[in-house]
């Protein structure tokens, strides 16, 4: 995408990124440029090198720059129990909470017919292979509380019943503050689902 403006073509690049319109782009792209060269230089080369020095790790599919990511190669993670996440953010922000402490797998992707992600696109005899050899006795499905999450954790539900494994699925419901007259049906009726003895 050359151009005759590079501030331009910035703009348009940085505004690729999720999240990012177009006022948000400008004033990062006007912050590279009030910054010093070697902040625009530094950013640059670090972009330029990511693909090359970030890989999936080979045991859980997590970003690192190593074979085996951090909470893998951890030897106190709990590896009979297995979080199966649709994306690398989610496994962060799980983390972020503090109270898991198994392993992870990461499926890098959800069920979307219309969109053309279909079952045979989410590699399912990797997790298959980990719940074997690592003696998984039980799977948390903590995929999105959305159509496409709900059918995945169905589809990876169904495909591991065969093994015998626990397959449990993360809680949802009213958030922490949430107002009820607020709340969908949904959200709702998984509340009083999910209800608990006090």
């Amino acid at each position: 995408m050359p151009s005759d403006d590079p501030l331009a073509e910035l703009v348009a690049l940085l505004g690729r990124l999720p999240g990012i319109g177009e006022r948000t782009a400008t004033r990062l792209a006007y912050f590279v440029l009030a910054e010093d060269r070697a902040y625009a230089s530094a950013l640059a080369g670090s972009l330029g090198v990511l693909h090359d020095r970030v890989r999936r790790c080979a045991s859980c599919g997590n970003f690192t720059s190593a074979e085996r990511c951090r909470i893998c190669s951890d030897p106190r993670r709990d590896g009979a129990v297995l979080c199966v996440v649709a994306r690398v953010p989610d496994l962060v922000a799980i983390e972020r909470a503090g109270s898991y402490r198994g392993r992870y797998h990461v499926l890098h992707a959800l069920l979307a017919p219309l969109d053309g992600m279909s079952a045979d696109r989410i590699d399912l005899d990797a997790l298959s292979a980990r719940v074997r050899a690592d003696e998984v006795r039980e799977v948390v499905l903590a995929t999105p509380l959305s159509v496409e999450g709900e059918a995945t954790a169905l589809y990876v539900a169904q495909s591991l019943r065969p093994l015998g494994v626990k397959v449990s699925r993360i809680a949802s419901g009213i958030p922490h503050g949430g107002e009820l007259e607020f709340a969908d049906q949904v959200t709702l009726g998984r509340a009083f689902e999910g209800r608990k003895d006090l």
